[in-house]
């Protein structure tokens, strides 16, 4: 624990860091709920101090936790918001309540009244271009229609309210939208830099192996080519049809090694830490991939 003293963040003096602090504190937010999935729920302005050109928050007796699913629809769904994708939204929203294939659900009158609450924040004042009071309407919205939102998200967008008006009281010029879309650019450039990981590609190639086996394995097994497995009433194509299923595999498991060398050669050639082999091999080995999987499809005709 720390005495934190300074003055109210509405007192910060004018300038850059103000205006930089401004950011720093939503785009805090931001990976607090959607990263982290543990936050500081009750961001008023009087827990939060503005002190040696920087904002301090006080008083952590109020906490949020949100889970690993909600936390990807979340991402999902702000990004449908930056890029003002009514459709998109509509469809993340039924996927975080879980009433995707729901029958009695008018989708189409859903997603014009989700289109209206984002045109209504979408073209407003930037004072009044906020997420989170956004995504209360939104919640609104979907109890009307017989499918509310996760009561654990209710947590987190009265804290995201909160924190956008200190934000704006901070710097009225910012545009939510724009930080939000920024920083999940870098939040996927950076997940995709951790899925090249050399240890990381190998362990998900290996997996990827293991479970396109387990599916090989589990149809011959159904087909009755493996001993000791249940059968098909009808068996006399079991030969044919595991030739057709381990072709298959094969080919999904090389255009997959594939595609993912075309990517590390891509994100390696743009590095200024990488040697210069390494995206040269990359290129190579995608190529040679890329080669042997046309010249099996052509065969295979």
């Amino acid at each position: 624990m720390e005495e934190i003293q300074g003055i109210p963040i509405k007192q910060a003096p004018a300038g850059p860091e103000r205006i930089q602090a401004a950011r720093q504190l939503l785009e805090s937010y931001y990976k607090q709920i959607i990263v982290d999935g543990f936050f500081h729920a009750d961001p008023h302005p009087g827990n939060l101090m503005w002190w040696k050109d920087c904002i301090y928050f006080l008083d952590f007796g109020m906490v949020g936790e949100v889970g690993a699913d909600l936390r990807e629809h979340l991402l999902l769904m702000l990004m449908a918001l930056w890029q003002e994708d009514a459709g998109f939204l509509t469809d993340v929203t039924l996927m975080m309540t879980s009433a995707v294939n729901s029958s009695d659900l008018d989708v189409a009158r859903f997603q014009s009244e989700i289109g209206e609450v984002m045109a209504k924040y979408r073209t407003a004042s930037l004072a009044e271009m906020q997420i989170g009071p956004l995504l209360q309407e939104m919640s609104a919205v979907s109890l009307r229609h017989g499918v509310p939102l996760p009561a654990s998200l209710t947590l987190a967008t009265k804290a995201l309210a909160q924190v956008q008006l200190a934000t704006a009281e901070l710097d009225p010029a910012l545009d939510p939208y724009d930080v939000a879309g920024k920083y999940l650019m870098r939040l996927m450039v950076k997940r995709m830099g951790n899925a090249l990981n050399p240890k990381t590609f190998v362990y998900q190639s290996q997996k990827l192996k293991v479970r396109v086996l387990r599916v090989v394995e589990a149809v011959e097994n159904l087909v009755g080519v493996r001993p000791g497995g249940p059968k098909l009433v009808v068996n006399f194509r079991a030969n044919s049809l595991e030739d057709i299923v381990r072709h298959t595999g094969q080919r999904l498991a090389l255009g997959l090694t594939a595609a993912a060398s075309v990517l590390a050669s891509g994100f390696t050639a743009t590095s200024t830490v990488v040697a210069e082999w390494v995206p040269i091999t990359f290129g190579v080995v995608s190529g040679l991939l890329i080669l042997g999987l046309v010249i099996d499809l052509l065969r295979g005709r």
